[in-house]
């Protein structure tokens, strides 16, 4: 992987950002992208925030895109383009945690502070058989300080991407490959048949189910209206077509009585339909998005309306511009 073969605090921080909740393989071709494209973090400070996140469209997370751009600003603005070379005065920068703090601090300056992730929390709690309930705040500190009695203090670096690495690749979350493993005979969880029930990790996400029906317009000129999703929360500074949210799924009948009441005023709608009959289930770490995609056929000219083909030039959310990809050239 680049970002372990060089000491350069930029390129770190920009793979542990990347790396949160994202798979490798998936985050691999972005990080080669954004290094391509902003080299340096005065080249991230200087692009808009509108070209970050078309080039992180599709990693999800966004905000961690937006502290990214915020944070190259704060670094290549008011320290010069020097990161902090300490753990301590990392954790001061908008977007980086405990974690990402000790990553750049142990690869990039060589500072005895342990990493710990969900990797690390693997391994350790398997070769120890921790009970410790991973999701409480009170575990951190316990796996943390066991990592820094393990480490080596004269490269902690090492050890921090070999535990890291070992999680990933070996002692992976389901049915590692426990016979080929050089600590099978010195592993606790695997003596006590304990390998799949560890780590504890008891607290449940509540996940919410949210109904979105977007209206995909077209004038007599095919053109088409998007939105910018200022308020805080999913996809926010994403762009998205027209939304009406419901408390749950409709039908054609339905959504055109509340499409008709809401824009009847507005426009002369000739026709709607459904573009996608059986809806998109879009998963998030918290929510479920249903989404229905309507084509709202107006007569006339939209005001303020864009050509069909310059939409994809925004930054959308995966499933839009996946909608956007796959069917918009086709609806005319």
């Amino acid at each position: 992987m680049p970002w372990r073969n060089t000491h350069n605090p930029y390129n770190i921080w920009l793979s542990e950002i990347m790396l949160q909740q994202t798979r490798v393989a998936q985050g691999l071709p972005y990080y080669l992208d954004f290094i391509t494209t902003f080299p340096t973090v005065f080249d991230l400070a200087n692009a808009s925030e509108e070209k970050v996140l078309k080039h992180w469209q599709g990693l999800g997370y966004y905000s961690r895109a937006r502290n990214l751009h915020f944070t190259a600003q704060f670094v290549a603005n008011e320290l010069k383009g020097e990161f902090p070379d300490n753990y301590k005065d990392l954790l001061k920068l908008k977007g980086i945690g405990e974690y990402t703090a000790a990553a750049i601090a142990s690869f990039s300056f060589n500072e005895v502070v342990p990493v710990v992730d969900g990797n690390v929390f693997r391994v350790l709690s398997r070769y120890f058989d921790i009970q410790t309930d991973i999701s409480l705040a009170t575990a951190k500190k316990e796996f943390s300080d066991l990592a820094m009695e393990l480490m080596s203090k004269n490269d902690p670096a090492t050890f921090n991407q070999a535990i890291m690495e070992f999680g990933a690749l070996q002692c992976v979350p389901k049915n590692p490959d426990c016979q080929n493993c050089i600590f099978n005979s010195s592993c606790a969880a695997l003596q006590k048949k304990k390998v799949q029930v560890l780590p504890v990790k008891l607290k449940k996400i509540k996940i919410s189910f949210r109904f979105f029906n977007y209206l995909v317009f077209e004038d007599d000129n095919l053109n088409t209206l998007i939105q910018k999703r200022d308020q805080k929360g999913i996809w926010q500074n994403l762009y998205e077509f027209p939304l009406i949210e419901t408390e749950n799924e409709l039908d054609l009948d339905a959504v055109s009585e509340l499409i008709s009441n809401k824009y009847k005023s507005v426009y002369k709608i000739a026709r709607i339909s459904n573009l996608n009959s059986k809806g998109k289930i879009h998963k998030l770490s918290h929510q479920h998005l249903n989404i229905n995609f309507w084509k709202v056929k107006v007569n006339g000219e939209i005001s303020g309306a864009i050509n069909g083909n310059d939409i994809k030039n925004f930054p959308f959310p995966k499933v839009i511009f996946n909608f956007i990809a796959e069917e918009y050239t086709e609806l005319s």
